[in-house]
C-alpha cells in the first residue's frame, strides 16, 4: 500500500491589517472605518474576537496607523477573549503594512500565517477551518473566494461597453489569505526590494513569486466594509441579532444613628435629633445606590474605591461616590436607565423630602427625574431600625450596556 499522506502541523499566526484611513467611508468622530461602531462594538473588535476565540490561533499581530494607538486601545476594551495581541505600525500602503506584520512574526514559531482585513468582521470559524485543512494538506497559499455571480462588462474610457466578459472560472477574492510563513515573507521582502508596489492583495504577491494559490470556498457574508452605507448596514444587521444587554444591580447599606442635629439622605439634609454615624457623611441611600451601580459592571463595591481607612474621605459628601460610580458605568458603555432607593427608618419622615431627593439623584446620575424613585417604610418598631438605632437602605439600578453576547 502507498504511504498515507502526512498532514502538516499548523501553528497559525494572524496578521490583521488595520492601518488604512478609509476615506471612502467618510469622516467620522469615531475615526477610520475599522473603529466605527457596529452592533455596539468597533468593527475591529468583532474581527479580533473571531480570531481570539478560534482554537488554532497561535499569535495575533495587528498593524495599525501610528495615529490610532488610542483608538485601538479603546477598541480592545470591547474584546472578550484572552489571546494576547501584538501591535505594530503600518506603512503608507497595505503592502507595506502586511510586510511590517510579517516581519514581526519572524522568529515567533509560526508555521503559517493568515492575513486578514480588519474591516471584514463577518467570517466564521468554519471558514478558518477550511483554510487550515488546505494548508495541512500541503497547500503553500490558500485564497478564500466566491464565484462571480454578476455579469461582467468591460468599458472604454468614456463608459461605453466594449465587451461582455465571461464569468466562467472567475472568483471574487476574500481574506484571510493564508500561506506557509517563510515563503510569503520571502515574497514580500523580494517585492519590497524590487520596489514593486502595484499588488492589490497578498495572493497576487504569492502568484508573482511563483507560489501555487489554491482556492477554498469563501463566505457570502465575508464582505469588506468600504463605504458609509456598508457600515450602516452592518450595524443594522448586528443590532437586530444582538441580545439586549440590560443589567440590574442591587445595593444594601446601614448606618447607626447617634445623637445629632440631622441626617443626609439622597444628598438632602433633614433636620433631626439624631445623625448617621460614618466615615463620610454617612448617606446610607447614596452608599447603597453606589454599590448597585458598580454591581452592573462587576466593578467591586464602594469600599474598594473609597476605603473608610483613607482619611481623605472623612466627612466627604457621598455625591462624590455616586458620581464616581456613574462615571465608571458610562466608561464601560453603560446607560443608566433607572435608580430606585428604599429607605427603612422610623424617623425622620422622608415623604416631605422625596421630590428633593429624586431631584438630587437626577442631578448626580445625569438622568431624568422620572427615572429616579425614592420610597420609605418603617420597620414597625421591630429590630434595630424599629428601636431607632439605625437607618437601612436598599437600592436597585438598571443599566443598559452596548449590546454583546454574555
Amino acid at each position: 500500500m502507498p504511504p498515507m499522506h502526512q498532514k502538516q502541523p499548523i501553528s497559525a499566526g494572524i496578521v490583521v491589517v488595520a492601518a488604512g484611513r478609509g476615506e471612502r467611508a467618510g469622516a467620522s468622530e469615531e475615526g477610520p472605518k475599522q473603529y466605527r461602531m457596529i452592533g455596539g462594538k468597533p468593527v475591529i473588535a468583532h474581527t479580533l474576537d473571531q480570531f481570539r476565540s478560534w482554537a488554532r490561533t497561535s499569535r495575533i499581530v495587528v498593524v495599525i496607523h501610528p495615529d490610532d494607538e488610542a483608538l485601538f486601545a479603546l477598541a480592545c476594551d470591547n474584546i472578550s477573549a484572552t489571546t494576547p495581541i501584538d501591535v505594530v505600525h503600518g506603512g503608507a500602503t497595505r503592502q507595506q503594512s502586511v510586510l511590517a506584520g510579517l516581519r514581526h512574526l519572524r522568529g515567533k514559531d509560526v508555521s503559517h500565517v493568515l492575513i486578514h482585513d480588519a474591516v471584514r468582521p463577518f467570517f466564521d470559524h468554519a471558514l478558518l477551518d477550511r483554510i487550515v485543512a488546505a494548508l495541512s494538506d500541503g497547500a503553500a497559499a490558500v485564497l478564500p473566494a466566491m464565484p462571480v455571480a454578476d455579469t461582467l462588462k468591460r468599458a472604454d474610457a468614456v463608459g461605453s461597453v466594449v465587451q461582455t466578459v465571461s464569468r466562467a472560472q472567475l472568483y471574487a477574492a476574500q481574506t484571510p489569505q493564508s500561506f506557509a510563513f517563510g515563503p510569503i515573507l520571502t515574497a514580500h521582502e523580494k517585492a519590497a526590494a524590487a520596489n514593486i508596489t502595484h499588488f492589490t492583495d497578498d495572493a497576487a504577491i504569492a502568484e508573482w513569486a511563483g507560489m501555487a494559490v489554491q482556492i477554498v470556498e469563501g463566505m457570502a457574508d465575508n464582505v469588506k466594509l468600504t463605504v458609509k452605507r456598508d457600515i450602516a448596514m452592518a450595524d443594522s444587521r448586528l443590532s437586530r441579532n444582538a441580545l439586549p444587554d440590560v443589567r440590574t444591580g442591587n445595593g444594601y447599606d446601614v448606618h447607626q444613628l447617634v445623637p445629632g442635629d440631622g441626617v443626609t439622605l439622597c444628598g438632602v439634609f433633614i433636620p433631626h435629633d439624631q445623625k448617621l454615624k460614618g466615615h463620610s457623611d454617612a448617606d446610607v441611600a447614596l452608599h447603597a445606590l453606589t454599590d448597585a451601580l458598580l454591581a452592573t459592571c462587576g466593578a467591586g463595591d464602594i469600599g474598594d474605591h473609597f476605603p473608610p481607612s483613607d482619611p481623605q474621605w472623612k466627612g466627604a459628601p457621598s455625591r462624590i461616590f455616586i458620581e464616581h460610580a456613574a462615571k465608571i458605568v458610562r466608561e464601560r458603555g453603560g446607560t443608566i436607565m433607572n435608580a430606585d432607593v428604599s429607605l427603612i427608618a422610623e424617623a425622620p419622615r422622608v415623604g416631605p423630602h422625596r421630590d428633593a431627593m429624586r431631584a438630587k439623584l437626577s442631578e448626580f446620575l445625569g438622568i431624568s427625574i422620572d427615572r429616579c424613585s425614592v420610597k420609605a417604610t418603617t420597620n414597625e418598631t421591630i429590630g434595630f431600625v424599629g428601636r431607632r438605632e439605625g437607618i437601612a437602605a436598599i437600592a436597585t439600578a438598571t443599566v443598559v450596556y452596548q449590546g454583546s453576547k454574555p
